[in-house]
């Protein structure tokens, strides 16, 4: 009886390990607002896998920690006032540049007077697919990328 209670306590301390390790490397986040229309629908979730900014690459899409839009920046067109403050813990957004790639000054108009031409370390470039409803670089400039959580691996449920 005690050599199976021992080989319970095992298999319930391993499972119990493996669990913790699967929620420090994956999450599942729900889509708020319409930033990344079409391709991710407000209601949607998304399994996240945490990735180091070193190994993102431009197209990828990304889940950052949120933000607070700056009280200077302008909004969206439609975007109220009162939706100023993302109020999700995350964000959803593509990756446009990753530190070493070129500035897109003619796709982000917020890094247009920016020095140099490559994007500098420890920043990111990133974009929603729905530049009206997106508070991104366009407006903000660059991200750092210790906000950066994860990428995006597929959507989940129906």
């Amino acid at each position: 009886m005690t050599d199976v209670l021992a080989v319970l306590a095992v298999l319930v301390a391993a499972a119990v390990l493996a669990a913790l390790w699967l929620r420090g490397r994956y999450l599942v986040v729900t889509v708020h607002g319409e930033s990344m229309l079409p391709t991710y629908r407000p209601g949607e979730r998304v399994l996240v896998r945490r990735t180091p900014a070193d190994a993102l690459r431009a197209g990828q899409v990304v889940v950052l920690s949120g933000h607070q839009a700056p009280p200077h920046a302008a909004l969206p067109p439609g975007m109220a006032d009162q939706d100023r403050t993302v109020h999700a813990p995350w964000i959803i957004k593509r990756v446009t540049a990753v530190p070493g790639d070129p500035i897109p000054r003619d796709a982000v108009p917020a890094l247009r007077s920016e020095p140099g031409t490559r994007v500098p370390a420890g920043r990111l470039v990133v974009l929603g697919d729905n530049p009206a409803r997106s508070h991104d670089s366009r407006r903000a400039g660059y991200f750092s990328a210790d906000r950066l959580y994860g990428v995006a691996l597929r959507k989940l449920g129906s």
